[in-house]
């Protein structure tokens, strides 16, 4: 699995290269260098802003008593440093959040259900925020074939929110014991007391339907926020647009990105991605090629300093952390 997602990373940035080249290196150079250092950095605080939102959201869902927010807001920040910075890490930034979270005195079983409602939460959202996007192609009046993709991408993403309802009941079926034990060997899942602790943990979720509700409000309102980051880079192009526009842009570019899941990083899906995006609305590929980087500026400086953090918390060096590849059974039974 780990050759497979280094093999598509390398196709990626392939893909990307060509694309780059393609429509003229020194143009799309240009185009960055017009967004700037200030650019780069507004942007990257919008991100900044977006990442501790979702900490809050993901701390809403755990009943009380609970961490302090600031506990989330790092966890927050690690799982996407990790994810968006170590795409072939045979560990994903999530499992170590719960990792990390039930070091905090949450339950296993609440800390592994947490993550995975969140995760829904965030997809079920985008989801929504994806069908909002294709609302305004229509509404923009765009050709028929864009629209009808990216309502295909939207659809590729309902049965996220499906698993609101599935999840209690596929958590009740006895085979998944084996199977989480055999995940937990594997990939270092952190002990969490069995499929029994992991289903009360997501009953507990589901009861607590206020927070919920917050959790689910606050992730709906996180993807608006992250069309600023589009609308920001384009008024420093020098093409300023509507914060429509910019909205359609960042919903369809991350069903996109989401569509390019076997890349990491989706590297050449979102670059092309972006390129036709933007051409629906007038915007150059050079300027569109340098959006969709800019977009991946904040990757760095968000998630190498969120690397540092991890670093911390787990109180091991990276170097042995990556070098370990995955944690043993041993030590996830005692995380």
């Amino acid at each position: 699995m780990k050759k497979a997602a280094a093999l598509g990373l390398v196709l990626g940035l392939l893909l990307f290269a060509a694309l780059t080249f393609y429509e003229g290196a020194g143009d799309v150079a240009n185009a960055f260098a017009r967004i700037g250092l200030f650019g780069a950095l507004l942007i990257t605080a919008i991100r900044f802003l977006q990442t501790f939102g979702a900490g809050f959201a993901w701390r809403f869902m755990i009943p009380k008593p609970r961490p302090a927010p600031w506990i989330f807001c790092q966890l927050r920040w690690v799982r996407e440093s990790i994810n968006n910075l170590l795409p072939v890490a045979a560990v994903g930034g999530d499992v170590f959040g719960a990792r990390l979270l039930k070091k905090r005195r949450v339950g296993g079983g609440l800390a592994g259900a947490s993550v995975i409602v969140d995760l829904l939460a965030q997809t079920a959202t985008q989801a929504i925020f994806t069908v909002i996007g294709v609302m305004l192609l229509f509404h923009a009046g765009v050709e028929a074939d864009l629209t009808t993709a990216a309502g295909v991408g939207a659809v590729i993403m309902v049965p996220a929110i499906a698993g609101f309802w599935l999840a209690p009941r596929l958590l009740s079926m006895p085979w998944l014991d084996r199977l989480a034990e055999k995940i937990e060997t594997q990939t270092g899942w952190p002990s969490v007391g069995g499929l029994p602790a992991l289903r009360d943990g997501l009953d507990a979720i589901l009861r607590n339907r206020a927070g919920l509700a917050r959790a689910l409000a606050i992730h709906m309102t996180i993807w608006f926020v992250g069309a600023l980051e589009i609308y920001v880079a384009l008024n420093f192009l020098g093409d300023p647009r509507s914060f429509a526009t910019a909205v359609t842009i960042e919903s369809l570019g991350h069903a996109v990105k989401a569509a390019g899941f076997l890349i990491p990083g989706a590297w050449g899906v979102q670059e092309g991605g972006f390129i036709a995006l933007c051409a629906a609305f007038g915007v150059g590929s050079a300027d569109a090629i340098a959006l969709s980087l800019i977009k991946r500026i904040p990757d760095l400086l968000c998630g190498a300093p969120g690397l540092m953090l991890w670093r911390r918390l787990e109180g091991e060096s990276l170097a042995a952390m990556f070098s370990r590849g995955k944690l043993s059974k041993e030590e996830a039974s005692h995380v």
